[in-house]
C-alpha cells in the first residue's frame, strides 16, 4: 500500500524571500550625506547674511566635507560591498549605449546595483562634485574678503578663473545633473517598477531576476570599514590642505 505523502518539515523547506540585500548601510549614508552637503553648500552661500556667516566659514566647512566624502566614496568604490565597487557596475560605454538602447524599446532588464546607462551617471556627479569642491579651495568668494584655504598658491588673475569655473560648475553642470538623476530615479519607480529611491533607504530590492546579480555580497564589518576609511579621508584632505600651506576656515 502506498503511504500518503507527508509535508516537508517546515525547517527544511527552503525560504523563498521577498526581497535581497541591495545596498549596505555606508553606501546609503553617503547618498543622503551627499544630499545634504549639496544642499548645504548651496544655502550656505545663498543666506550667508541671514544665517549670520558673511564670511562663509559654513560653506568652507562645506567644501572641505564634501572633498573627504567623495575620497571615502572613491576608496569605498574598491574596499566597499559588491554593489558599491567600481568594478562592478561601471561597463563599457557600449554596455551603456546597448542598455539605452533596449530601454528605448522596452526590453531593459532590471539591475541589482547601477544599471550600465546610470553608472555613467553616478560618475558624472561625481566628477562634478570633486571638480566644484576642489576649485572651492583656490576661490575667492563675492564679497571678496573670503577665499578658499590654498587661493594663494595661485595667481589673481587664476584665482578669478577658479572662482568663476567654481560657480559655473555647481549652478550649471552639478545642480542640471542632480536633477537629471532625481528625474531618472522616479521614472524607474513610476514607469518601471524599479523602486530606486526606497532601495537607497531601506537596503533591499524586491526580489527577481537581475541581470548582474541575485543579491548584493556586504564587506566584513562594514561600518567599522566605513569608519576607518572616512578617517583616513578625512586627514588625507586636511592634512594636504595643511601640507600645501593651506588655512583651515
Amino acid at each position: 500500500m502506498n503511504r500518503p505523502l507527508r509535508p516537508e518539515p517546515a525547517a527544511e523547506r527552503p525560504v523563498e524571500r521577498d526581497v535581497v540585500v541591495a545596498w549596505d548601510l555606508p553606501t546609503r549614508l553617503f547618498h543622503w550625506t551627499l544630499v545634504g552637503l549639496v544642499v548645504s553648500a548651496w544655502g550656505s552661500v545663498q543666506y550667508a547674511e541671514a544665517l549670520g556667516d558673511p564670511l562663509l566659514k559654513w560653506h568652507r566647512w562645506n567644501g572641505i566635507a564634501l572633498l573627504a566624502l567623495l575620497l571615502w566614496r572613491l576608496l569605498w568604490g574598491v574596499a566597499g560591498s559588491s554593489t558599491a565597487r567600481f568594478a562592478g557596475f561601471v561597463r563599457s560605454p557600449m554596455a551603456a549605449a546597448a542598455y539605452l538602447g533596449d530601454l528605448v524599446r522596452g526590453r531593459s532588464r532590471p539591475f541589482l546595483g547601477h544599471n550600465p546607462l546610470g553608472a555613467y551617471m553616478v560618475l558624472a556627479l561625481l566628477a562634478a562634485v570633486g571638480a566644484s569642491g576642489l576649485l572651492g579651495l583656490f576661490t575667492v568668494e563675492h564679497n571678496d574678503i573670503t577665499a578658499g584655504p590654498l587661493y594663494r598658491l595661485l595667481d589673481e588673475e587664476t584665482v578669478k578663473l577658479a572662482s568663476r569655473v567654481h560657480r559655473l560648475l555647481f549652478y550649471w553642470v552639478l545642480l542640471p545633473l542632480v536633477a537629471m538623476h532625481v528625474a531618472a530615479n522616479i521614472f524607474y519607480g513610476i514607469v518601471k517598477r524599479e523602486p530606486l529611491i526606497p532601495a537607497m533607504i531601506t537596503g533591499a530590492k524586491p526580489a527577481r531576476s537581475y541581470a548582474d546579480a541575485a543579491e548584493a555580497i556586504i564587506a566584513r564589518s562594514p561600518v567599522l570599514r566605513a569608519l576607518f576609511l572616512l578617517a583616513v579621508s578625512a586627514a588625507i584632505v586636511l592634512g594636504s590642505i595643511k601640507a600645501l600651506g593651506g588655512r583651515l576656515p
